[in-house]
């Protein structure tokens, strides 16, 4: 058994690794990739990704079918049994422009097969049978001193998704990127990326714990400048971080994936919807972020009843700034929107209609928050 995997997934390792001893006891099973990683760093297994040493192609794909695994798109040698997939060990170049255009062959051993991971971290190889780690990069060296390297320098550059990956990392792992690593990284043009891939890496960091994390290194290897728009400024990265670690701590989990871009566009004075346009963002990030308010100046007890009247203050994300959450709890906005009792039937039937019915309703709403919350202005 490995540590800390789900039930149902133990129960599905139990049951390829049983298979493979009755009917395949040539084959050598290796668990690879992210979950030794998480294993050594005991965070918690999910999806496995295992390689089948000592068979051929032929002899594997017959496996697969007795087992009942699927084979996984155009993959090569790719198989998904429940949530594991199972691979034969490959070695990967690139022959052609995108993600797609590589030429993929049978890799002959563990060191040729882990190369082709992108960071030491990820290319530890665990022998199911025996329990022992395979580490042919220096990868758990690296993870006690919570570094991200590069395995292979010569073709690290053939994916530039790579990149976003060590950003993402380094927020949801607390790790930083070796320095040659950087310097290295900061040399690749994301010009070959789908919007879609782009998004895809910056949503993981978007829910990551330690945003402050992938600012920096976001800022580090020119992610901002060439994909965002802009180059972070030391003295801003140091505001803008402590405002992410801070809003972590006091915003609802749900607002939680808006938490970067909000305090990146109100920190940095930022068009919000233009860094949504650059990572191309589903619209759910640029409707989320319109209703967003920046963090005034000077909060006044007005400017949050103001703001209730679109949501409930727990779905701003500049609830972070000082006492604001107790003070919203204590004006009774927290959990719930500010009602005025102003409604638009009782209007109509007082003779309002028209452009009239709008300035009214306006008007008397206005009042309303200047009655239950005070006439102070937010500066």
């Amino acid at each position: 058994m490995i540590p800390h995997p789900p039930k149902r997934v133990q129960k599905e390792l139990d049951t390829v690794m049983e298979f493979f001893r009755k009917n395949y006891p040539e084959a050598r099973l290796f668990l690879v990739g992210g979950a030794v990683r998480d294993m050594v760093m005991n965070r918690p297994l999910n999806d496995l990704d295992i390689e089948c040493f000592g068979i051929d192609e032929k002899t594997f794909e017959e496996a697969m079918r007795r087992l009942g695994a699927k084979g996984v798109g155009r993959s090569f040698f790719v198989y998904k049994y429940e949530d594991i997939d199972i691979a034969l060990p490959r070695t990967e170049k690139k022959v052609a422009a995108g993600h797609r255009g590589f030429e993929v062959t049978l890799a002959k051993d563990t060191k040729e097969a882990s190369r082709r991971r992108d960071f030491t971290m990820n290319a530890l190889m665990l022998d199911l049978e025996s329990g022992k780690i395979v580490d042919h990069w220096g990868g758990l060296e690296d993870i006690e001193r919570r570094l991200i390297r590069v395995v292979d320098p010569d073709t690290f550059t053939d994916d530039s998704l790579r990149v976003l990956r060590a950003m993402q990392f380094a927020a949801r792992l607390g790790f930083r990127i070796e320095s040659r690593s950087r310097e290295l990284m900061c040399t690749i043009s994301f010009d070959d990326l789908s919007g879609e891939r782009i998004f895809w890496e910056f949503e993981k960091m978007f829910r990551a714990p330690l945003l402050h994390y992938g600012l920096f290194e976001m800022s580090r290897v020119g992610i901002d400048r060439k994909i965002l728009g802009f180059s972070l400024k030391r003295g801003d990265f140091f505001k803008t971080a402590r405002h992410m670690v801070r809003a972590l701590k006091f915003v609802d989990t749900e607002m939680r994936p808006y938490v970067f871009l909000y305090v990146l566009s109100c920190d940095l004075h930022l068009n919000p919807e233009k860094l949504c346009d650059r990572i191309h963002t589903p619209n759910i990030y640029k409707k989320v972020l319109k209703f967003q308010k920046c963090i005034p100046s000077k909060i006044s007890d007005r400017f949050l009843g103001a703001l209730s009247l679109r949501f409930a203050l727990k779905q701003w994300i500049g609830i972070y700034a000082d006492d604001v959450k107790k003070r919203a709890a204590d004006l009774g906005v927290y959990e719930s929107r500010f009602d005025p009792g102003i409604r638009p039937a009782d209007l109509l039937k007082e003779g309002y209609a028209g452009k009239r019915l709008g300035e009214e309703l306006r008007c008397r709403i206005r009042a309303a928050v200047r009655e239950r919350f005070g006439v102070q202005e937010s500066g």
